[in-house]
């Protein structure tokens, strides 16, 4: 990745003073919130209680869950028969029975779906694991795991695993390929466009990059000339949407009478079809939060940026805030940025999606570690530029800044009761670069979790399981609120017993009064039947050519269709037999509670499976 030029700083200043002619651009307007009246019976704050018995949902979640589980019975039924067809091993009866409804409706699993950040890489790996999950993709029928993904009611995403469920969801939850690519025909909508790189999109033209800078302050400035923080959150944000949101082609990149995605926000993915006929399974992001930290000195500390204490935010098309006991509160996304202790006034368009990735994906406070290293990173220019064209005391520019809608809430146990603003970065900077979080509420009864792992763990950039370590941490800060199976704690027995190389079940022998999920874990741990290494790109990595995403795709496929493959002959080979494992991994909760005892290939893949 080519560094911002320094002389964009100069450029920059110059440019920002006429962007207050160019803030008026219809990407502009878009991007800018508006304040109105609140309608009838608004409540902008809604408690939701510290402790799983008092947990609850919001209406609006509530009810497409409940929807939901009518189309979700069907795509189980779908998901089985393609097992069946891969024709292998025989199930046992009680999986049949299960995932054909014969149980009843409330027997039927309850499934969600992480995808991990890692940039980029996360997100093409995330894509590649879900496409051959996908029962649309007719390869992953045939291989017998096809149809998992339509059966999932939860899926959450973090940092880059965020671009990918949010783009997806946005898009009406097109195929993945169709996702990335574009489809064929090409339409409004041309892809993730990920040859064209995230910040330095004019290649070696250094005057056409440090115009496509100026145009994305240009975008954020009305939002700032109208009372509302403005971070190089607002910058990343309105780079990621020319990627991540539909409006954007190759052909009108550039083109700066467009919107590029401005004005979609995450509340109206409740207006996309596919949304509204319950095929998407729920999507939910995440990020981290600076607690009590809007001084623009602060710095990093030493280790993981944000302690394992502080809240996790998760953002859903309904509401904003968090399940953990500190708080306990949300607000309704529709109207994030509405003023604390508002007196009627309700904000909109403030959640705008890729401000969200954005928030999610926001690790530029790393470099924050002293003014001299901030000024010297990649966005030290776009920081400097930021700091002349809407001068603010006091302004971290570093992280994403949400005005505070908790203000009051909870003084003695939420340390951001006194702030005005919420400061909030990447989700992973906690060392949780898995979004397991909100898969664990209790409320959301999700008995079996997809953990799919991209972040760089190792030197070489694979996972070593440090995010199912952090989660294992915090759950046991909040014993009451949370519940997570045992996992190993320390990276060497991830890496001793390939634990990120072939697919791991934890929570196989939990108890049913643990409430703990089975997770199956599908991590980027290395290449799969001893191919060369595609997958372990760098994080820092923001332009991928088509031919370099087909060959990861390539292989990602290998990786989720693998299982744990055995030398034979030939060489390595896949498990035969990994499909029907995984139909009995996400069948066992409820084998579980319909108190059938595993047997038959069920039992000889939990033993082959499941760490211990």
């Amino acid at each position: 990745m080519r560094a911002i030029s320094i002389s964009l700083a100069l450029y920059l200043t110059t440019v920002s003073l006429g962007l207050g002619a160019a803030a008026q651009s219809a990407a502009a307007v878009a991007y800018a919130p508006t304040e109105q009246a609140c309608p009838a019976g608004t409540s902008l704050v809604r408690q939701v209680g510290s402790n799983a018995q008092r947990q609850t949902l919001s209406a609006g979640e509530a009810a497409y869950v409940s929807a939901k589980q009518k189309v979700v019975a069907e795509a189980w039924k779908k998901y089985l028969a393609n097992v069946r067809s891969h024709g292998k091993a025989a199930l046992p009866p009680y999986v049949d029975e299960l995932l054909l409804g014969q149980r009843g409706h409330g027997a039927l699993p309850k499934l969600g779906i992480a995808t991990s950040g890692g940039g980029y890489r996360a997100a093409i790996f995330g894509a590649g694991i879900m496409n051959a999950l996908d029962g649309r993709n007719q390869t992953s029928v045939k291989a017998g795991t096809g149809g998992i993904l339509q059966t999932a009611t939860y899926l959450s995403g973090l940092s880059g695993g965020a671009w990918l469920v949010s783009s997806l969801a946005q898009a009406d939850f097109p195929m993945l390929p169709e996702l990335i690519f574009g489809p064929s025909p090409a339409s409004a909508n041309n892809g993730w466009l990920a040859d064209i790189d995230l910040l330095t999109p004019g290649g070696t033209n250094v005057t056409a990059d440090n115009a496509y800078i100026a145009e994305l302050l240009s975008e954020v400035s009305l939002k700032f000339s109208k009372g509302f923080p403005v971070t190089v959150t607002d910058v990343w944000a309105r780079a990621l949407s020319r990627h991540f949101a539909n409006g954007t082609t190759a052909a009108n990149f550039f083109e700066n009478s467009l919107t590029h995605g401005a004005g979609i926000t995450f509340s109206s993915i409740t207006n996309v079809p596919s949304f509204a006929n319950h095929e998407q399974p729920f999507l939910i992001v995440v990020a981290d939060s600076l607690v009590s930290r809007n001084n623009g000195s602060a710095v990093t500390e030493a280790g993981d940026i944000v302690p394992l204490t502080n809240p996790i935010y998760e953002f859903n098309a309904y509401e904003t805030g968090t399940f953990d006991p500190q708080l306990g509160a949300f607000t309704p996304t529709k109207f994030l940025g509405s003023p604390p202790k508002s007196s009627g006034v309700c904000v909109t368009g403030f959640d705008q999606l890729t401000f969200l990735e954005g928030v999610s994906s926001n690790l530029f406070n790393e470099f924050n570690t002293s003014a001299a290293a901030l000024n010297a990173s990649m966005i030290g220019p776009i920081i400097n530029a930021l700091h002349n064209a809407f001068p603010e005391t006091g302004i971290r520019l570093d992280s994403a800044e949400i005005p505070n809608p908790f203000f009051g809430i909870s003084p003695a146990t939420f340390p951001d009761s006194d702030q005005n603003i919420l400061t909030l970065v990447d989700g992973g900077e906690d060392g949780e670069t898995d979004p397991l979080q909100p898969l664990l509420v209790k409320a959301r009864g999700v008995d079996t979790i997809i953990a799919i792992d991209a972040p760089a763990d190792t030197s070489d950039n694979f996972a070593a399981g440090l995010d199912l370590i952090s989660t294992q941490a915090r759950v046991k800060l909040f014993p009451g609120t949370y519940a997570f199976p045992p996992v190993p704690s320390t990276t060497e027995v991830y890496l001793s017993q390939n634990l990120t190389r072939r697919p791991t079940f934890f929570g196989c022998n939990s108890s049913a009064a643990s409430g703990e999920p089975l997770v199956v874990y599908i991590a980027n741990g290395g290449p799969p039947l001893g191919q060369a290494p595609l997958t372990n790109t760098s994080t820092l990595q923001l332009q991928y050519s088509n031919s370099e995403i087909e060959g990861m795709l390539n292989q990602l496929f290998d990786i989720a269709t693998q299982g744990i493959p055995a030398e034979t002959p030939k060489g390595l080979e896949k498990d035969p037999v990994w499909p029907a494992c995984l139909a009995c991994a996400v069948t066992d909760r409820s084998r579980r509670s319909v108190g059938v005892a595993r047997s038959g290939i069920c039992e000889s893949c939990f033993a082959r499976y499941c760490w211990s």
